[in-house]
C-alpha cells in the first residue's frame, strides 16, 4: 500500500490573496452581524465566527484593522450577535456595504432591539443572539481576534439559517423542520 500525500493529490496554484480566497470560499460558513451600541452604535456583517468553550462560555469574531467595527468593540469592549436566517440576505447585504450611512442611520428601516445587558443592536427575525463582553483580543495578519465572554444567548425555533459559500449566499433547513 503506497502513502499519497495531500500535495500529490491536488492542483498547486501559486499563493496570493485571490488564490487563498477562492480556496477558503469552500468552507461554508454561517452568516452574522456584528453590533455594537451606545455612542459608536455599529453592524458589520460577518462571517469569520466560531464557538470558543461552553465553560466558560466563550465566542470569537474576527474583525479587520481598517473596519470600523474593529474601532468599535475596542471602545465599547462588548459586542452583539445575530446569527441571520435564510431570509435575511438583505440585512446581510446591508451591513457588508460599506457605502452605507454610518451611526444609528444604518439601522434605519429594520427592526432591533438593543440587548438587554450589552445595549447592542440585536435584529429581529435572526435565528439566535449572543450578547458578549470583550475578555480578551489577539492582533493576527490585518485582523484582530476578539474573544467575548458571552453574558446573554437566546435562539428561535424552527428557523432555517443563512450560508455563505463559494462567494455566495445559500440557504440550509434545519433537520427537525
Amino acid at each position: 500500500m503506497s502513502s499519497v500525500s495531500a500535495h500529490e493529490t491536488v492542483d498547486r496554484i501559486p499563493m496570493t490573496t485571490s488564490a487563498l480566497r477562492e480556496t477558503l470560499s469552500r468552507f461554508a460558513t454561517g452568516v452574522i452581524v456584528l453590533s455594537v451600541g451606545g455612542e459608536n452604535i455599529h453592524g458589520m456583517t460577518a462571517n469569520a465566527f466560531s464557538s470558543v468553550s461552553l465553560e466558560p462560555a466563550k465566542v470569537l469574531c474576527c474583525v479587520s484593522h481598517s473596519a470600523v467595527m474593529h474601532k468599535s468593540i475596542m471602545s465599547a469592549q462588548r459586542f452583539g450577535i445575530s446569527v441571520l436566517g435564510a431570509e435575511q440576505e438583505h440585512l446581510a447585504r446591508h451591513f457588508a456595504d460599506k457605502n452605507r450611512p454610518l451611526g444609528h442611520e444604518q439601522f434605519t428601516g429594520f427592526d432591533w432591539t438593543p440587548g438587554p445587558v450589552t445595549q447592542s443592536p440585536l435584529l429581529k427575525g435572526a435565528i439566535a443572539w449572543l450578547e458578549c463582553e470583550l475578555a480578551e483580543y489577539h492582533d493576527s495578519g490585518d485582523h484582530s481576534i476578539f474573544i467575548g465572554d458571552v453574558v446573554n444567548a437566546s435562539s428561535s425555533q424552527g428557523t432555517a439559517g443563512l450560508l455563505f459559500f463559494k462567494g455566495g449566499f445559500q440557504q440550509i433547513r434545519a433537520v427537525n423542520e
